[in-house]
């Protein structure tokens, strides 16, 4: 397999697919859903040569090469790196020569897609906390609308990171036989904790006096608490770590993470973090492992503290009862939950080999 960078994508584009009257689950009707995404590669004459890409919580779909002058979405510089950009091109492990890849930002989320910060159209006023309630099941949904636009009914195989591995298994038990596989990587098929951890981020939101019960969209807005939110995350994810190397003063090495986490959290919608951590409450899919037909390639991380390699033997047992085609592939990485980008090369092969078993 060849080695060349994903960063040979020139001229990507964030694209937007816009539906109107959205049935949501909880009951509700979005008036306008809007899901940006980009696309990479070259889509087949029968349109079965197409690969899904999921993203993490709080990062985007902009997963390869860089952009076309001005199409870079609200928040993105033009320059930015797609964050798989040493998987994703050609002769990449998603290979861009031989699949079309479609990448698809979530709904609910802060890069272009329809989500708290925009205007409701029936009321002419921002959404704001008032965003209806949604699941991972409406969030495959818009995706699967999406993929219909295009003309694509059946996938090759989904493929995401941290919530994007939730929403594979998610598609993999909505739309089984829809795609031959699903690789979740650095994931699980159950948020058991959810609904605390919810809690702790509202808390914590209300603990800033810019929250204002989240209609805050006329002034600066809890950029603070996010700024604190993020560098938490950040140490828990792995980049202490993985900074040592370049930075090894510790104080510089704090600064250098602050500031990747103040550019972050001048453009993320705190109301999108509240939405996107509600719609995993009560997310499990272990039950429903009987309906999925494709298979499956689960990837964890030696060092991630947020998805612990100790995960994979049940999942990977649950997945055996249910007689589903099932391998597991464990990053040897010290970048803990950054690790499928930092050390892609570590997995990359295993997950090329995965897809060449998915004939199309």
């Amino acid at each position: 397999m060849e080695t060349r960078s994903g960063d040979e994508l020139d001229a990507v584009e964030s694209r937007y697919y816009v539906r109107d009257n959205f049935p949501l689950e909880c009951g509700k009707v979005l008036a306008e859903l809007r899901i940006a995404y980009e696309t990479y590669g070259t889509l087949a004459a029968d349109r079965r040569n197409v690969v899904l890409l999921t993203h993490g919580f709080t990062s985007h779909h902009h997963m390869a090469g860089r952009y076309r002058e001005g199409s870079a979405p609200p928040g993105l510089e033009a320059d930015t790196t797609g964050t798989w950009s040493r998987l994703v091109g050609p002769g990449l492990a998603i290979d861009t020569n031989r699949w079309f890849v479609v990448s698809s930002n979530t709904l609910g989320s802060s890069w272009g897609s329809t989500g708290p910060r925009d205007v409701d159209r029936r009321t002419a006023q921002r959404y704001g906390p008032n965003f209806p309630r949604l699941t991972l099941n409406d969030m495959v949904h818009a995706q699967r609308c999406l993929l219909d636009a295009l003309g694509v009914d059946h996938l090759v195989a989904v493929i995401g990171p941290s919530y994007g591995g939730y929403l594979a298994f998610q598609w993999a038990v909505q739309y089984p036989g829809s795609m031959r596989g699903v690789a979740p990587v650095f994931s699980a098929p159950r948020a058991p904790d959810a609904r605390a951890a919810t809690e702790k981020l509202l808390a914590e939101l209300a603990a800033d006096p810019r929250w204002n019960d989240g209609w805050y969209y006329e002034g600066a807005g809890p950029e603070s608490t996010l700024l604190a939110h993020r560098t938490r995350l950040l140490k828990r994810y792995g980049i202490d770590a993985l900074l040592t190397a370049t930075i090894p003063e510790p104080a510089a090495r704090q600064v250098a993470i602050e500031e990747s986490a103040r550019r972050w959290a001048r453009v993320f919608d705190a109301n999108s973090m509240v939405t996107l951590r509600r719609a995993l409450e009560g997310f499990d899919v272990e039950p429903l492992f009987h309906r999925i037909t494709a298979k499956v390639f689960y990837v964890l991380s030696r060092t991630d503290e947020v998805f612990p390699p100790h995960l994979a033997q049940s999942v990977m047992a649950k997945l055996a009862e249910s007689a589903v085609d099932a391998t597991y592939f464990e990053v040897d990485s010290a970048a803990g939950h950054l690790a499928s980008a930092h050390d892609a090369d570590r997995w990359a092969p295993a997950l090329a080999k995965f897809l060449g078993r998915l004939d199309v």
